[in-house]
């Protein structure tokens, strides 16, 4: 199959040889005209659409479609002085924009719960498609609609533009090749994080840079963040995690707990791996990109897990959906209801599943209690032994809700639960035996994720001290490392099905 067309089988992944081929000739050309600002965007921005495309195949029309539509529309909002008319537009194009997430993600959800609950018999019908073949003679399948990767992210960075110039947080002074590259911009653009326009927009000003420290920094962070990825995500998942929530019932009480950890620690070391790569990805052409996770399983109580917890979508959550409705400003009432309906909103955003609802509600109940308690506490949350002992309650509280976002269905995430409430001490030593290698992974990747931050700045730091030969041995070792424990399988990112 040639690497120019696109195989739903064979995307273009972070952890796949042939990406970083891609990478290396796309870094070649840039080299080439980085100090020509608009071309050097005009190449990201093809590279970018032909990354997409890559990973959703004809998919890329519909980034298009949704880039042009938000573009008109700001350019609208931008140019006249009648705020009614300002505000018409605004809604306008946001119901566009999300019309089409809705469409892809939550049709099927919609259909399912109308023929549950009111007993009807509605049939899946991609009408896109079938207007596409119709149309234009195409032969796309109609019975089934298949989400476009990474459209949550891509449909969120084009709501924030929008609202952003409604509000005039930015100028609408941007080409639309720029805006264009902002939102499809390839290291970030299939699992976030999701950059807000007023943070990238500007830097499309900027001359190139690329300091020795930026380099030394990205390299070390691509090699940390495969290691998260292959390393521990992929290997525990293939080697213990998957096989557990495949079938929760066959396993005892020990191996269901363990597998709730090694979940914990597989979907953070996958996410932020991916964040990870990203970031440094980011860097090589001169942009700087938010921190998406800041340890967040030292958190010590769950409004701090979701100050350390996928950032950006937090953010985006707080400044787009929770303060519009009122954020805190209406009275304590009124403040935990806008709470939940925005951790609702954001299981939501996660999956067209009720289970991600859950999750999502649970995680909003969870925000309000913590709330209510800090008022009776006092003083006392600034104890040492206290946040300790909060850590361990929140870091559990966190993993037993990452069960309903793993389990398959309301069903399975019962039955593990239950094992988990019925462990017999006495199956541990043969547990640890059978599994020592996926286990050994988990507890060394838990100890590292708790270091002290200045611990983890201080390797970081040696590792950019080090000479470019060192540098070349210590990835040569991990690469070797990696390719040992690379399953022959393709491991897609969780947050790619987002």
């Amino acid at each position: 199959m040639s690497f120019f067309s696109y195989t739903a089988e064979s995307p273009l992944l972070f952890t796949q040889l042939y990406f970083w081929l891609f990478l290396l000739v796309v870094l070649i050309v840039f080299g080439l005209v980085k100090n020509r600002l608009k071309l050097s965007h005009i190449w990201l921005l093809l590279c970018s659409y032909f990354f997409y495309y890559k990973s959703s195949g004809n998919f890329v029309i519909l980034l298009f479609a949704e880039t042009l539509l938000t573009y008109i529309f700001a350019k609208k909002i931008a140019k006249t002085d009648k705020p009614s008319l300002k505000r018409t537009l605004l809604v306008l194009c946001i119901i566009l924009d999300t019309a089409f997430l809705l469409y892809f993600k939550y049709t099927y959800f919609v259909v399912d719960l109308l023929n549950s609950y009111l007993s009807l018999d509605i049939k899946y019908l991609d009408y896109l498609s079938l207007f596409a073949n119709n149309s234009f003679g195409t032969t796309f399948s109609v019975d089934k609609i298949i989400l476009p990767v990474g459209i949550s992210f891509f449909t969120f960075q084009s709501i924030s533009y929008v609202v952003d110039v409604y509000k005039k947080r930015i100028k609408d002074d941007v080409s639309f090749t720029d805006f264009a590259f902002y939102i499809s911009f390839f290291p970030q653009l299939v699992a976030g994080p999701i950059v807000r326009a007023d943070v990238f927009i500007p830097q499309l000003k900027n001359k190139y840079s690329l300091t020795k420290e930026d380099f030394s920094i990205a390299f070390f962070f691509i090699l940390k963040g495969l290691i998260k990825k292959i390393c521990v995500s992929d290997y525990i998942s293939i080697n213990f995690v998957d096989r557990v929530f495949s079938s929760p019932d066959t396993f005892s009480g020990i191996e269901n707990l363990l597998a709730m950890y090694g979940y914990t620690l597989q979907i953070y070391c996958d996410f932020s791996g991916y964040t990870d790569i990203a970031i440094a990805i980011s860097l090589l052409f001169g942009f700087r990109l938010p921190s998406n996770f800041q340890s967040p399983y030292k958190a010590v109580d769950i409004t701090d897990f979701w100050h350390r917890w996928h950032i950006s979508l937090s953010t985006w959550l707080k400044d787009y959906i929770y303060i519009p409705l009122g954020g805190n400003r209406k009275g304590k009432i009124r403040q935990y209801l806008n709470l939940f309906l925005t951790m609702l909103i954001g299981g939501l955003w996660h999956g067209a599943n009720l289970k991600f609802v859950f999750w999502g509600g649970m995680h909003g109940v969870l925000l309000i209690l913590d709330k209510i308690w800090k008022n009776f506490i006092g003083k006392l949350q600034e104890k040492t032994v206290y946040r300790f002992i909060s850590a361990v309650i929140t870091f559990h509280l966190v993993a037993m809700l990452w069960i309903f976002f793993r389990a398959d269905d309301f069903n399975t995430a019962t039955i593990l639960l239950q094992k988990i409430f019925s462990v017999n001490i006495a199956t541990i030593l043969p547990v640890f035996t059978a599994y020592w290698k996926p286990l050994a992974v988990i507890v060394l990747a838990l100890v590292i994720h708790i270091l002290p931050l200045k611990w983890k700045d201080a390797y970081v730091e040696m590792f950019y001290r080090t000479n470019i030969v060192a540098k070349i041995l210590f990835a040569v070792i991990l690469i070797f490392i990696m390719v040992q424990m690379k399953s022959s399988a393709i491991q897609p990112f969780i947050y790619f099905q987002f």
